[in-house]
């Protein structure tokens, strides 16, 4: 994102000449490979690994910290929103994630969440920050070394101030809704987007919206489905696509136009978000409250609208939970006659 980019510190200014001196192309400024990691590990920065505290524990990349899943940490479960800064900035602080210097972020290969983690960096005014798309898996294939030893980093009281550049808020987005300047992207499933998944008080999408799931920028855009099914290799497909891929891919936009990208979150959306400011989108921002504010907005224009069935879903919650109460009464008496 050269445009956003601020030569405020010596740092920022030393990572800029180093990705010049390496040779590395435009890709490179936001999205980073193993050798860009070792050369950013080697001038200091933090290394920040978004995967649960459990994925963490059994093996992460020596020298990285860790807050456990930041999708739960730094967010309220309830409207998926950020907590407050100044909540946020003592959870930071206090793993020393420090966001005035030099940040890498990075989880599993192709996770969105660490594309999520980007986005919290920048939108909280992290400028020097970077994300590993390979992830742990990547850093293994070749042949990096891995720890189980907790990094515990000094804390530090950095003060966050939020990039309104980097997010877009719903009566923003309501406002550009028609707009022919503003292109949106829905980067759900077609389910979602059709509005036969409905995970809001209705289902459909942001009237004009260009549907491009998020799994399409990986090589192998069905390699979720796939690892959950088991198949170890399935890692190895969610390597993302070269740049001229990526670029034919996203050719209905127009890389001058302001580009709002959601998903249900606003975590899916940022994954696409970045790539796409790599390709030279110029003003890419991703939609915080994402479908789920909007779709809970009744009074936001939206197409293929679906609303939750709420008769059927009670009746459903009680069916599932008479089958728990047998179930819990086949184990109990099984457990009885065992004694």
């Amino acid at each position: 994102m050269k445009c956003r980019i601020v030569l405020r510190t010596l740092p920022t200014l030393l990572a800029l000449l180093t990705l010049w001196a390496t040779g590395s192309s435009a890709v490179a400024a936001e999205i980073i490979d193993v050798p860009e990691v070792e050369a950013a590990l080697k001038r200091g920065a933090i290394l920040w690994d978004v995967r649960d505290a459990e994925a963490y524990a059994q093996g992460h990349i020596r020298g990285a910290v860790n807050i456990g899943d930041p999708e739960v940490v730094l967010r309220n479960l309830n409207t998926e929103d950020f907590l407050p800064i100044a909540r946020v900035q003592q959870l930071l602080g206090g793993a020393g994630i420090d966001l005035s210097k030099e940040v890498v972020v990075y989880g599993h290969r192709g996770d969105p969440a660490a594309y999520w983690g980007l986005t919290a960096v920048r939108h909280f005014g992290g400028k020097n920050s970077r994300v590993f798309h390979g992830g742990l898996e990547a850093w293994q294939a070749a042949g990096q070394p891995v720890s189980r030893e907790a990094t515990r980093l000094a804390a530090v009281e950095h003060e966050l101030t939020v990039d309104p550049s980097i997010q877009i808020y719903l009566p923003e987005v309501l406002s550009r809704v028609g707009n022919p300047e503003v292109q949106f992207l829905d980067t759900r499933e077609p389910e979602e987007f059709n509005g036969d998944v409905v995970k809001a008080l209705r289902g459909g999408h942001i009237p004009g919206a260009l549907n491009i799931p998020f799994e399409r920028n990986w090589v192998d855009p069905t390699a979720l489905i796939r690892l959950a099914k088991g198949d170890a290799t399935a890692w190895d497909g969610m390597a993302l696509k070269s740049p001229a891929q990526l670029k034919a891919l996203y050719a209905d936009l127009d890389p001058k136009k302001e580009t709002i990208v959601y998903c249900q979150s606003g975590v899916r959306a940022s994954e696409t978000a970045w790539v796409l400011v790599d390709l030279g989108f110029e003003q890419v921002r991703v939609f915080e409250e994402s479908w789920l504010g909007y779709g809970n907005d009744l009074s936001a224009p939206a197409e293929d609208v679906q609303f939750v069935n709420v008769g059927a879903l009670v009746a459903r919650i009680a069916h599932l939970e008479a089958a728990v109460r047998k179930l819990t009464a086949v184990l109990e008496a099984q457990e009885a006659a065992t004694k």
